[in-house]
C-alpha cells in the first residue's frame, strides 16, 4: 500500500500544480474507465483522453484547485477536492466539491469516477 499511496500522492500534487494532464498521461492505464456520477462511463486513454482535453479547454481560468483529504486502501484510493473555475462563453465562475474513486493496478488507474452535485 506503501506504493500506491506514493503513487496516488505523486498524481494528486500534479493535479493541484495544475498539471492534470501531464499526470493523465504518466498514471492512467491504456484501458482506463472514466465516468461522471452516473452518465455514461467513457472506456479507453484516448476517449477519456479527449474528455479531458474539452474540458480543460473550457476554462478560462482557475481560481482553485484544492485536495481537502486523500485516502488510500487496497488498490483504491481515494480524493476530496474542493474546485472554483471559470468557463468560457459565458460558462460564468463555479465552484464544488467532487470526490474521485480511482482503482489501481500495476501502478495505473484503471478506472476512475467522481462524484459531485452538478
Amino acid at each position: 500500500m506503501d506504493d500506491l499511496s506514493a503513487l496516488d500522492k505523486d498524481l494528486n500534487r500534479m493535479v493541484v500544480e495544475g498539471k492534470a494532464m501531464d499526470a493523465f498521461e504518466k498514471y492512467y492505464a491504456d484501458d482506463v474507465i472514466m465516468q461522471e456520477n452516473a452518465d455514461e462511463p467513457r472506456r479507453g486513454k484516448a476517449a477519456c483522453r479527449e474528455a479531458e482535453v474539452q474540458f480543460f479547454g473550457s476554462v478560462e481560468e482557475v481560481h482553485r484547485i484544492e485536495l481537502i483529504h486523500s485516502a488510500v486502501g487496497d488498490g483504491v484510493s481515494f480524493s476530496q477536492w474542493d474546485v472554483e473555475f471559470t468557463f468560457k462563453g459565458g460558462g460564468g465562475r463555479k465552484q464544488w466539491s467532487q470526490v474521485a474513486r480511482r482503482r489501481w493496478k500495476n501502478g495505473k488507474v484503471i478506472d476512475e469516477r467522481f462524484y459531485y452535485k452538478p
